[in-house]
C-alpha cells in the first residue's frame, strides 16, 4: 500500500505580499508528475488546503483543478481541515465527491470517519481527524477529563477502538511534538505562546502511519512512522534551509513501514544576499539578466542608500525584504533578558512578571486559576 503525504498547501497565501499562486500551480503541477510516477494508492492531504478561511475564489479553482487531475488517475484522496481553513467550507460537497473517491473529513460531530482500502496484505483504514480544540472535544465529551490538547486527541482515539492486528493509518492537523525533543518550526506557522498547543506524540502510537500537517518542515516526531509532510513550498525566509518534499509511506505486511522523501523543487527559489549595495549590484549586473527567485535583502552599508530598493528591483524584481545591518540598526536592537522566552509557557511569563511587580512568587491558587484562563482564552481563538 503506497500513500503519499501532503500537508500545508495554503493556497491562496500571500508571502511579503507577493501573491504565492503562480508558484502554487507550479508546485501542485509537479506533485501531478511525481504521481504518475509513483502510482500511489492514495493521496493523504493533512490539513491547510488554503491559507483563509474565507480563500480567494482563484485559490478554490486551483484546489478544484488539482483534485479534478488526482480523480482522473483513479488515486483516492484523504483530506482534513486545519487551522488555517473553514471546516465546513472545506467539507462543502465531501458526500457528492466520494463517488469521485475523494474522501474530505466532515465538521467534527463527535465521531471520526475512517475508510479502507485493501492490498495483498490486507485491510488498511484510513481516520480522518480535522484540526481540533480541547473545547471542541470537551463539548463531545462532558464526563471526560480534558484539560489539554493531549487529552482531546487521546480521547479521541481511544473511542476508535482500533484492530490493531490490521494496519490503521490516521490524518491529524495539530502541534504534535515527541518527549526530549525540540521540533523544527519557523516564522510562518501559527503556533501558541509557550506551546499551549502541543499534543504528545504517544497517543498516536498505536497507527502504523501518522500523517500530520501543520509544521511547515519535513520532519519525524519521535518516531519514524509519525511524520510532518511539511509545506509544498516556503513560505517565509525562516524556512530558507529547508528541503520542501512530498512524502511517501509503503505499508507492507503489519509492521512493516518504509518511508521515502521525494524532493521538490520550486518555480522560485528564496535567496537571501548580504553585501553592500555596490557588492550586489555589481554581482546582478554580472549576471545580465533579471534574478527572479525570491530575495531577502540585507544591505551593510554604513548609511542608508537613496532608493535602494526601486534601484536593486531593476535587477531583482522579486525582492521581498529589504534591511540593513550595521552598527546604527544593531544598536537599535533591543538585548532580549529573558532566558528562551518562545520556550515559556504564558503562565510562567506572567509568573515572572508578577514576582518582579510583587516582590513574590504567586500562590498556588493564582497559578491554577490563571492556566485555566490562559487555556480558555487560546481555547477559544480562531
Amino acid at each position: 500500500m503506497k500513500l503519499m503525504h501532503l500537508a500545508d498547501l495554503h493556497l491562496g497565501k500571500r508571502v511579503n505580499g507577493f501573491s504565492m499562486m503562480e508558484d502554487q500551480e507550479y508546485i501542485l503541477n509537479r506533485i501531478l508528475e511525481i504521481m504518475e510516477e509513483e502510482q500511489p494508492d492514495g493521496l493523504l492531504i493533512a490539513g491547510d488546503v488554503y491559507d483563509k478561511t474565507i480563500p480567494p475564489a482563484e485559490a478554490v479553482r486551483l484546489m478544484d483543478d488539482f483534485l479534478t487531475a488526482v480523480a482522473a488517475k483513479h488515486v483516492p484522496v484523504f483530506l482534513i481541515s486545519g487551522n488555517h481553513d473553514s471546516a465546513e467550507r472545506v467539507a462543502f460537497g465531501h458526500q457528492l465527491m466520494q463517488g469521485s473517491g475523494i474522501w474530505i473529513s466532515p465538521v467534527y460531530d463527535g465521531t471520526i470517519e475512517h475508510h479502507t482500502l485493501e492490498d495483498r496484505w490486507g485491510e488498511v483504514n484510513i481516520y480522518l481527524i480535522p484540526f481540533l480544540r480541547p473545547s471542541v472535544v470537551r463539548s463531545f465529551f462532558p464526563d471526560a477529563e480534558i484539560g489539554d490538547y493531549t487529552d482531546a486527541l487521546g480521547t479521541i482515539l481511544e473511542g476508535l477502538q482500533l484492530d490493531t492486528s490490521q494496519r490503521n493509518v490516521v490524518l491529524a492537523h495539530q502541534f504534535v511534538t515527541a518527549a526530549g525533543a525540540q521540533p523544527e518550526t519557523c516564522d510562518s506557522e501559527q503556533l501558541s505562546v509557550g506551546g499551549l498547543d502541543r499534543v504528545d506524540g504517544s497517543v498516536f502510537s498505536p497507527f502504523d502511519y501518522t500523517a500530520l500537517g501543520h509544521l511547515h518542515g519535513p520532519q519525524r516526531v519521535g518516531s519514524e512512522t509519525i511524520r510532518y509532510a511539511g509545506s509544498p513550498l516556503k513560505y517565509s525566509f525562516s524556512e530558507l534551509h529547508q528541503k520542501k518534499s512530498v512524502t511517501v509511506a509503503e505499508l507492507r505486511e503489519k509492521g512493516e513501514t518504509e518511508i521515502r522523501q521525494i524532493p521538490l523543487q520550486p518555480r522560485r527559489e528564496m535567496i537571501e544576499l548580504r553585501g553592500t549595495f555596490e557588492e550586489i549590484l555589481a554581482e546582478a549586473r554580472k549576471k545580465g539578466e533579471p534574478q527572479t527567485d525570491y530575495y531577502h535583502m540585507i544591505l551593510t552599508d554604513e548609511t542608508d542608500v537613496v532608493d535602494a530598493l526601486s534601484r536593486l528591483r531593476e535587477f531583482y524584481p522579486n525582492i521581498m525584504l529589504l534591511d540593513y545591518d550595521n552598527r546604527r540598526t544593531r544598536s537599535q536592537k533591543e538585548v532580549e533578558q529573558l532566558d528562551r522566552v518562545e520556550e515559556r509557557t504564558p503562565g510562567e511569563l506572567f509568573a515572572a512578571l508578577y514576582e518582579q511587580q510583587n516582590g513574590q512568587e504567586m500562590q498556588p491558587d493564582q497559578k491554577e486559576y490563571l492556566d485555566g484562563l490562559i487555556r480558555e482564552i487560546w481555547e477559544e481563538q480562531v
